[in-house]
């Protein structure tokens, strides 16, 4: 009698909790993996993409939509297609991934592209940036710029507002510094200004100043240069400074990776009035930057930059994207739901185009300014919701 009762009692508790154990069994985990690079001479971008990540985890939660969201690390080691192709591989077929991230260089980003055709992989770029990357691919789409995004409006502004009328470009020799080339060129043209002359560097390891030393015989009025984050920028200019070419009236115009935030104190007062061109400055003000600034500074004691907001953006857009398919990641329907993507990001409003599968973003011209003993992009004017320039000319 009294095991008959047991036994009644366990049904009933069956039956009543029956279809909360169905639930949870119908939470699905989504398995994300995140390719980036954490050793090497660039490991600083990827551990800054890393913090943001954290934080972004840390302020959200693992989950969306009631699915758990398991981030898988992998570590590029720098602008290496064959180990960045070998980690997607591995990641999409031996560790369950349903969506792939990260990615800072270009060379790896399309590396990978093949791959996310075959499965139906959704891959979030967080920074690689030459322009035609998402055309290798439909199931690719970026979160963080395209060089033609920023440099092709640096060229205009440095023509028609920044009083220069004659330039030379100086860039990386891969995919993002013949991008920089081409698009600072078309804006300084556009214009009304002429490219002299074009001097493209080593990526790997360069020494600047055989370079600088070419650059200031020829004595053109100004000089656009673009290299790859990390230390580099911060030797070019330092070594542009120490050569005597800001002596001889030769004007820096640095891409944003010379100001970046957590380079710029390495410059110290050698940033001091450089201006750039970006689609991110932790001296934007808006509500939204300040509260992420402020999360970022307690965290890190550092100031965010356009990796980490890259970062930030991408794994939005993936907890949107999880939640908006209940965790059951179709890389067709993800991608459907991508191209429709908006949202209220630290640096302003960003979307997705939908032909491109590229951001579209606002554009600031900044100023370093030293703002309560900081050094800071100062924002002085905006381009707002810009679209890829190099895509729209190729359509």
């Amino acid at each position: 009698m009294r095991l008959t009762r047991l036994l009644a009692t366990a049904a009933a508790i069956a039956i009543i909790a029956g279809p909360f154990f169905t639930g949870q069994a119908a939470a699905e985990t989504v398995k994300v993996g995140f390719i980036t690079t954490t050793s090497g001479p660039f490991a600083s971008l990827g551990l800054t993409q890393d913090n943001a990540v954290k934080l972004f985890v840390a302020k959200n939660g693992d989950s969306s939509g009631g699915h758990k969201i398991e981030i898988i690390r992998r570590d590029e080691t720098g602008p290496n297609p064959d180990v960045a192709k070998r980690l997607a591989q591995e990641l999409i077929t031996r560790d369950g991934a349903k969506i792939i991230t990260g990615l800072v260089f270009t060379p790896n980003a399309l590396a990978v592209a093949p791959l996310a055709t075959e499965s139906k992989t959704p891959v979030v770029i967080m920074n690689a940036a030459t322009a035609m990357i998402t055309t290798r691919s439909p199931y690719l789409t970026r979160v963080s710029l395209t060089l033609p995004q920023t440099t092709e409006i640096f060229g205009r502004w440095a023509a028609t507002k920044g009083g220069m009328k004659q330039a030379l470009t100086s860039v990386s020799d891969y995919g993002p510094g013949h991008d920089a080339e081409a698009a600072f060129k078309q804006g300084f043209t556009d214009g009304g200004g002429t490219v002299v002359a074009s001097v493209r560097m080593p990526v790997a390891n360069p020494d600047f100043v055989p370079f600088l030393q070419r650059i200031l015989d020829q004595k053109p009025a100004g000089v656009y240069a673009f290299l790859p984050g990390g230390t580099q920028p911060t030797a070019y200019v330092k070594a542009f400074n120490e050569l005597g070419l800001a002596r001889a009236g030769i004007k820096l115009m640095p891409s944003a990776e010379a100001t970046n935030e957590s380079q710029i104190d390495n410059l110290g007062d050698l940033a001091v009035g450089l201006i750039t061109a970006t689609h991110y400055s932790a001296g934007y003000q808006s509500a939204k930057n300040r509260e992420f600034v402020a999360a970022y500074r307690a965290a890190y004691n550092t100031d965010p930059d356009f990796f980490a907001v890259g970062a930030w953006d991408g794994m939005q857009m993936i907890y949107d994207t999880v939640k908006a398919l209940d965790g059951k990641i179709d890389g067709d329907k993800a991608m459907a739901f991508i191209k429709t993507w908006k949202s209220e990001s630290p640096r302003g409003p960003i979307s997705i185009d939908p032909v491109t599968r590229d951001i579209v973003q606002n554009i600031y011209i900044c100023k370093v300014e030293r703002v309560n003993g900081r050094l800071t992009n100062v924002v002085f004017e905006t381009y707002p919701a810009v679209k890829d320039p190099w895509k729209e000319r190729n359509k």
